[in-house]
Parts: C-alpha cells; sequence; structure tokens
C-alpha cells in the first residue's frame, strides 16, 4: 500500500475505446483513482455505481474518477455499457499499475490462498501527490466517503 505524501506513480493505460490515458492527463485536478478485482462481479459493479451515482458531486468538488482492474478494454466497455459509467475505466492486464501502486496482494478467499487487486482507492491532488490512500474500501461506501473527503469533513 502506498502511503499518503508520496508522489503517485505514472501509469500509461488504454480505456474501453483505446485511448491511452496517464497520470499527467489529470495534472491540477483532484483524481479519485480506485482499484478493484473484477468487472461484472457483486461487489466491483455496487461500488461503480456507487461512483456513477456520485460522479456529478466530485466533479463538482473539482476532481475525476477513473477505475483500474486487469479486466480488457473489451470486458471495460461491456461493463461501462451496463451499468451507464460516465467516468473512465482503465485497462491494466499487464499489472503495470496494480503493481506500482501496491494494490496486487495475497488474498484468502474461503481459505484458498491466491494473488489478487485488493480493493483500493487514493486520491491524488493537482500535483500528482497521494493525499490519502483508503486500503479495503466498501464497495457500498468507497464513493460516499470520497465525498466526505473532497468536501473536507
Amino acid at each position: 500500500m502506498l502511503t499518503e505524501n508520496v508522489k503517485a506513480p505514472d501509469f500509461s493505460l488504454s480505456d474501453k475505446d483505446g485511448k491511452e490515458y496517464s497520470l499527467a492527463d489529470f495534472k491540477g485536478k483532484k483524481l479519485i483513482l480506485y482499484f478493484y478485482p473484477k468487472d461484472n462481479t457483486a461487489g466491483c459493479s455496487r461500488q461503480a455505481a456507487a461512483f456513477a451515482a456520485a460522479y456529478e458531486e466530485i466533479k463538482s468538488l473539482g476532481a475525476e474518477v477513473v477505475g483500474i482492474s486487469k479486466d480488457s478494454s473489451a470486458s471495460h466497455s461491456r461493463f461501462a455499457d451496463k451499468y451507464s459509467l460516465p467516468f473512465i475505466l482503465l485497462s491494466d492486464p499487464e499489472l503495470e499499475a496494480i503493481k506500482a501502486y501496491d494494490v496486487w496482494q495475497e488474498k484468502k478467499n474461503y481459505g484458498k490462498v491466491s494473488m489478487g487487486v485488493v480493493r483500493t482507492c487514493y486520491i491524488i491532488d493537482e500535483n500528482g501527490v497521494i493525499i490519502k490512500a483508503m486500503p479495503k474500501v466498501k464497495p457500498d461506501t468507497n464513493a460516499a466517503e470520497v465525498i466526505k473527503l473532497l468536501r473536507g469533513e
């Protein structure tokens, strides 16, 4: 897990339409960068829907939302269409950003140990510095917590 007050690692990843994005594309505004395990799973769908519902308010607070998983661009396209997601989803099949942001970790599920993406959210300031690191966030409350932090509550 990366810590607060450190420079966020750069990345260069494609969205659902093949457009490349890097950290520099968000300079000058806050970035809500959230990592999630898999498109179209129960928790990830609830988290994405919550961010979609909160998106206009997050934008009005001067921030942009970007979700990253190791799913393909085609999977992201179907996921975004199914849930009418207004924000960017980036595909990281090579685990470039996932490992750079230290969210590829050992997970235990029903006694089975495997490696996977731990649901994590980072708030990055206008200059690319992590101002809030949120490990193991809950899908249903993550967006509301982000709004409170952006408001300074």
